[in-house]
């Protein structure tokens, strides 16, 4: 498949994402207000939360398909690592309020009300569905392309299914034997899985916008690649640095100086199509040098 082709179905997947977790917002915000579960305010948060990442990857993907321009020779990937460091700071705030407000809940005297369950339980119902129905069709389009971004975005909404499903649970507990505490302590787990999320997404942008370097298996991988590849007697200089979504490459071969810059340059030019075939994130340049 093309490249525009790949960029339209992540473009696809990402859109329907961003659609999915502002009708979820809406229907969350409708049901807080109607039940004043501190579960639902829990997922309700996670769901805006679904919605910035989602923005921020559609925004990704269309500007990862901009071409460098002469201020930003490298492009402009670095700009998913900002977003992504005020996402983490957003996410862990909105979990040190909802575990602040569970937590003065279940220290209060006053036993917490709760009202309209099941309107509540409906909603919940609804953001699952919806949640499977958007799973599916990234998984086809993650699978059709092998989007980092779309991928990472379906993993993020699998986990959702978990908040969602202790709403239902501290929602019914309430409406059938009055355990209103209940809602509090689910709402303390979400908080939790909301602040960690918001730590591993803040120390990975972080890393990235420190240029952190690649994974290991992937500097293996291209060293593998390099070792193996006919006519390089030997490479030296293999640096990897992340990006956003890109891993910009520099290696530097060893060729037969002897031979004509039209084979060195074969040589070259296959390698990082290998390399590119291998790692479709990657950014390489290659330096040849004589053995």
């Amino acid at each position: 498949m093309s490249q525009p082709d790949h960029t339209g179905l992540n473009v696809s997947a990402l859109g329907a994402s961003a659609t999915v977790a502002l009708a979820l917002v809406v229907a969350k915000l409708w049901a807080l207000g109607a039940t004043g579960s501190l579960s639902v305010a829990a997922s309700l948060a996670d769901s805006g939360l679904d919605l910035m990442v989602s923005l921020a990857g559609l925004a990704a993907v269309v500007y990862a398909a901009r071409p460098p321009d002469e201020d930003h020779a490298f492009g402009h990937s670095s700009a998913e690592d900002l977003a992504a460091l005020g996402q983490s700071v957003f996410i862990l705030v909105s979990g040190i309020a909802i575990a602040v407000a569970a937590v003065m809940r279940l220290g209060s005297d006053a036993p917490a009300t709760l009202a309209a369950e099941g309107r509540g339980i409906a909603v919940m119902i609804f953001s699952i569905v919806l949640t499977l129905g958007l799973v599916l069709w990234q998984t086809r389009v993650s699978r059709r392309t092998g989007s980092r971004v779309v991928l990472a975005d379906r993993l993020h909404y699998l986990g959702d299914l978990v908040p969602n499903i202790g709403a239902i649970l501290s929602l019914w507990a309430s409406a059938a034997f009055g355990l209103t505490a209940i809602d509090s302590v689910v709402a303390l787990g979400a908080a939790a899985m909301l602040a960690v999320g918001a730590i591993r997404i803040g120390i990975g942008a972080f890393n990235a916008l420190m240029d952190r370097a690649a994974e290991p298996e992937m500097v293996e991988g291209i060293e593998e690649l390099a070792r193996d590849w006919p006519g390089v007697r030997g490479f030296h200089d293999l640096k990897t640095r992340t990006a956003g979504s890109r891993i910009f490459v520099n290696i530097h071969i060893e060729l037969d100086g002897g031979q004509t810059l039209e084979e060195a340059h074969a040589i070259g030019a296959g390698l990082r199509r290998a390399i590119l075939d291998a790692y479709p994130q990657a950014d390489v340049i290659i330096h040849k040098d004589p053995v």
